[in-house]
């Protein structure tokens, strides 16, 4: 009777506390918590332990790229440095410039490009206008073109895809040096060109050796100005050194075909890029742009383009920077014939460098370009960036 009595004792639970009147107890489970109560305690939050091997992780870290940035220092950050100093001496390229034998002139070699009257701000001048005209056509013209031919070949019922991958994409991998040089035999005067055009009724040009302007032929033959003897606000104002007409009067018929050849050349690279891109969108997208009944237009609008605006971006700028840095094409078609009008920064660096022996100048020319594109992408980047609705205050 005695075990009984105990045991029922000591299987009774425990009289539950009052809220207020003391600590809380844990409550058998299934018990509801009594009105008013705080309810069930929160578990200890568990403090986290700083890591004890933090720095030692970023130690073996900076150790494993260690090596790439010794590499990328050595081969690209002092060259810079380097050449960032060439561009404020006067050195011809035969003494040893950190001698002290090399003459420092300071930003000599940038006013003589940019603010001082002469031959050097002329043609420097001259390059910014030609490669200027050469950005602003070839960069939307392989971009445009990359995309459709991009869009072509993604099409899933078209026969043939690869093969059309591929005869788009070969004038990319071929040498630039042989392409330009197949091109001249092809714009010569008596070439493939002008004898395509003969069937057709057309003269065609001396291409490599006309140096007219298109927009000022253009201008011309409708009567609006006259070529020969430019009048009025184009000849009576002028900047860097060239006239408002020298300005305007577009690419030469020359630069129109190194023009011709960079999109020809270009367009298959990207064209794989926006391949990539295309095919990564996801088709539930396109499923559901099309049950909502838009046309293809709509789709390209509304729907790919946004999507491939990263990608775009990024074609963009590869195209911008290539463009302004063409060298090798002028360099075997023309070296900046006829009368400077394919001239380019990067060549006229490269001229004034090897062939006049200024070394400092060819370095400010090289830095100027630097700047100047540094600045167009920051611009780029700004006008495309992704533009996010703001928030209306409320009162």
């Amino acid at each position: 009777m005695s075990s009984t009595s105990s045991t029922s004792n000591h299987l009774e639970p425990a009289p539950r506390t009052r809220a207020g009147s003391g600590p809380r107890t844990a409550d058998p489970a299934g018990a509801p918590d009594a009105p008013g109560g705080p309810g069930p305690a929160a578990a200890p939050r568990a403090t986290q332990a700083p890591r004890a091997g933090r720095r030692g992780e970023g130690a073996w870290g900076w150790l494993f790229v260690s090596p790439m940035v010794i590499v990328l220092g050595l081969f690209l950050v002092l060259p810079i440095l380097m050449a960032l100093w060439v561009s404020l001496l006067h050195w011809d390229g035969q003494s040893n410039p950190f001698s002290g034998q090399a003459k420092f002139v300071g930003l000599d070699n940038y006013k003589a490009l940019l603010v001082d009257d002469g031959l050097d701000r002329t043609l420097f001048a001259t390059s910014l206008r030609n490669n200027a005209y050469y950005v602003l056509l070839t960069v939307p013209v392989q971009t445009v073109l990359a995309l459709g031919l991009a869009i072509i070949v993604n099409q899933r019922l078209l026969r043939a895809r690869s093969a059309l991958r591929t005869a788009f994409f070969f004038p990319s991998v071929t040498s630039s040096i042989a392409v330009s040089t197949i091109f001249l035999f092809l714009f010569q005067g008596s070439g493939a060109v002008n004898t395509a055009l003969s069937w057709i009724g057309v003269k065609g040009p001396n291409w490599f050796n006309d140096p007219r302007g298109v927009l000022s032929m253009l201008l011309g033959g409708l009567g609006l100005v006259d070529t020969g003897h430019p009048t009025g606000l184009l000849a009576d104002h002028s900047f860097l050194g060239l006239s408002w007409f020298e300005w305007l009067a577009g690419p030469s018929v020359a630069m129109c075909t190194i023009i011709l050849l960079a999109v020809w050349t270009t367009s298959g690279t990207f064209m794989l890029i926006f391949l990539a891109a295309l095919q990564d969108i996801p088709r539930e997208l396109e499923e559901a742009a099309a049950i909502e009944g838009v046309n293809r237009r709509q789709m390209l609008r509304y729907v790919t383009l946004p999507a491939l605006r990263p990608v775009l971006f990024l074609v963009l700028t590869l195209g911008l920077i290539s463009t302004w840095q063409v060298f090798d094409q002028v360099y075997v078609m023309s070296q900046g014939a006829p009368g400077n009008t394919t001239l380019t920064p990067a060549f006229l660096s490269y001229s004034s460098a090897f062939d006049d022996a200024d070394f400092g100048q060819g370095a400010a020319i090289a830095f100027i370009l630097l700047a100047l594109i540094l600045i167009m992408t920051g611009a780029q980047r700004y006008l495309m960036r992704e533009r996010t609705p703001r928030n209306r205050r409320s009162r």
